[in-house]
């Protein structure tokens, strides 16, 4: 996490903007239930272009930079939604995972993820980011997937 001193300040009117929608839509989005937010995200999802490592760590600092709340503990799931929405409205998606600890007690938890490695989780041991993907949100490109559905 960035200490809240050390905020990024230098950030673009049009980035500031974006990212306040971002966070705006994070936190209705994390108020749903999980079905309709797992829906949302997947529909918000196609089209767009995976996002590499370095795409994705500037939409976690620039979340992180524009909200003290994100910061805490129990905010990793408007966080996390925050993040893809901030990395859609650039045209990418990351990999978005909700999830439970492996350890006692169990714990839930919502982060996104580049390259297959989570992305503003700490300092990116893979050992210590011991957590169970219960629902994953991949990138989906509309030429593999197609738009149209069939009913039977």
């Amino acid at each position: 996490m960035i200490p809240w001193e050390q905020r990024n300040r230098r950030r673009t009117l049009r980035d500031r903007i974006a990212t306040r929608l971002a966070l705006t839509a994070g936190y209705v989005l994390a108020r749903q239930p999980a079905r309709r937010l797992r829906r949302i995200m997947e529909r918000l999802s196609r089209g767009a272009r995976p996002a590499t490592r370095a795409e994705t760590q500037a939409a976690v600092d620039s979340v992180l930079s524009a909200s003290l709340p994100m910061h805490g503990l129990k905010a990793c799931l408007p966080r996390s939604v925050s993040v893809a929405l901030r990395c859609r409205l650039r045209g990418t998606w990351p990999t978005w995972c909700t999830g439970v600890s492996r350890s006692l007690p169990p714990a839930a938890h919502a982060w996104v993820e580049a390259d297959g490695e989570p992305v503003g989780e700490g300092d990116g041991d893979r050992g210590e980011f011991a957590f169970v993907k219960m629902l994953v949100v991949a990138p989906r490109d509309e030429r593999t997937y197609g738009t149209a559905r069939t009913r039977s």
